[in-house]
């Protein structure tokens, strides 16, 4: 599968939004966002150009796709599943996104970002309801249990996280268990439990054209 491999720090530029993808140093002075808040590219720093409403729109999916990591197929699938669920498309696909696997052990403050995540997910580092699940992608359920491996529990980059952990906060819909190195699923996100700036209704117009 195809994967971005470049300068993370370019697509919160770009996007004009602070995304917080490479973990602690977004919290620093050296977060490139702060320093140059402006989009890349030679021409970055001229006058903000005015979108269509299709631009405005593909710009919202790609800030979106960019903030989970997810490739271009990815997230269309993960928009289809939303689209044939009842309620809102746009809070179906927020709420499937959020119940990922990878961004549930960013959420729980097991590691600094969504990419550590899926990294430390796919390394078979984590266990669900006792079982070594290592697909990122995978849809965790209300009442599942999410615990590190015994062997993972000395890793430097995991315990990082974990102590800074109330500087993040963890969401009201999951529950951490930091000394037991657990989490548990308490309900699903509900709209209002995501708090990043999307606005999915265009995201909605974009694939409905």
């Amino acid at each position: 599968m195809a994967r971005y491999i470049g300068a993370v720090c370019r697509l919160c530029r770009r996007e004009n939004l602070k995304m917080f993808l490479k973990g602690d140093r977004c919290y620093s002075d050296k977060c490139a966002f702060d320093r140059r808040s402006y989009s890349p590219g030679q021409h970055g720093q001229r006058r903000g150009r005015k979108f269509s409403d299709y631009g405005v729109q593909l710009r919202e999916k790609q800030k979106t796709k960019r903030l989970y990591g997810l490739s271009e197929k990815q997230f269309r699938l993960f928009f289809e599943r939303a689209e044939r669920q009842k309620n809102i498309t746009g809070t179906n696909l927020l709420v499937m996104l959020e119940r990922r696997l990878d961004n549930v052990v960013y959420r729980l403050g097991f590691v600094a970002s969504r990419t550590q995540g899926r990294h430390f997910v796919r390394h078979n580092h984590f266990k669900i309801n006792g079982k070594k699940i290592n697909i990122p992608s995978y849809l965790i359920k209300v009442g599942d249990i999410l615990e590190l491996n015994e062997t993972s529990r000395n890793i430097k980059a995991i315990s990082d996280s974990l102590d800074a952990v109330a500087r993040r906060g963890v969401p009201q819909w999951l529950e951490l268990e930091k000394d037991n190195f657990k989490g548990r699923i308490k309900s699903f996100p509900v709209r209002e439990d995501i708090t990043m700036p999307i606005q999915e209704q265009l995201i909605v117009e974009l694939y409905s054209k």
